[in-house]
């Protein structure tokens, strides 16, 4: 028997490199710098996913599960857990400065309390600071109800959260002007 409650799929819209995870009513969580893991940070209470394209559209694929699912290790070259808390019962896939065109499923579905969320990644090494008019990056947001966890980096692999210069050694940092 699956744990899965609910899945969508859907674009979502990217601007400046990033598309955010978020609750209208208060805090998803402490902050976390992005030095951590390349992937994700939370600031002002806001998760924010960091994309390999500066401008356009993910592909973005959630799971809502009852208990932590297995990692989908499949094909994805990041892949980071971060715990959030939804104030509202409304944590969302959220478009930087555009609404998506058809929402994804509500992150905290089991209503207002503490969730983990595994975050896949692939393609972002595919068209860094570009604004292509295909797909290049997709996501995998799998969702469980869980107490609070420190951030986890499960898996490290592409080169785009490497290149960020918080991540790099002095001697490559001279070769990187701007990241995400």
């Amino acid at each position: 028997m699956s744990d899965e409650a609910e899945h969508g799929r859907g674009l979502v819209p990217v601007q400046y490199h990033q598309f955010q995870i978020s609750d209208e009513d208060g805090p998803a969580g402490p902050d976390l710098p992005r030095e951590h893991n390349g992937l994700l940070e939370v600031q002002d209470g806001i998760a924010t996913v960091h994309t390999g394209i500066h401008t356009g559209d993910v592909d973005v694929t959630i799971t809502l599960h009852t208990s932590a699912p297995q990692p989908d290790g499949g094909l994805w070259e990041e892949i980071v857990e971060v715990s959030l808390h939804s104030v509202s019962g409304e944590l969302m896939v959220r478009g930087l400065m555009d609404d998506l065109d058809e929402e994804l499923p509500v992150l905290s579905f089991d209503g207002p309390g503490d969730y983990r969320l595994r975050i896949h990644a692939r393609g972002r090494d595919t068209a860094i600071d570009l604004a292509p008019d295909d797909v290049t990056e997709w996501y995998l947001i799998q969702v469980w109800p869980a107490p609070p966890q420190e951030a986890t980096v499960l898996r490290q692999t592409d080169g785009y959260g490497a290149l960020c210069p918080h991540r790099l050694t002095e001697s490559r940092q001279a070769d990187v002007q701007v990241c995400g």
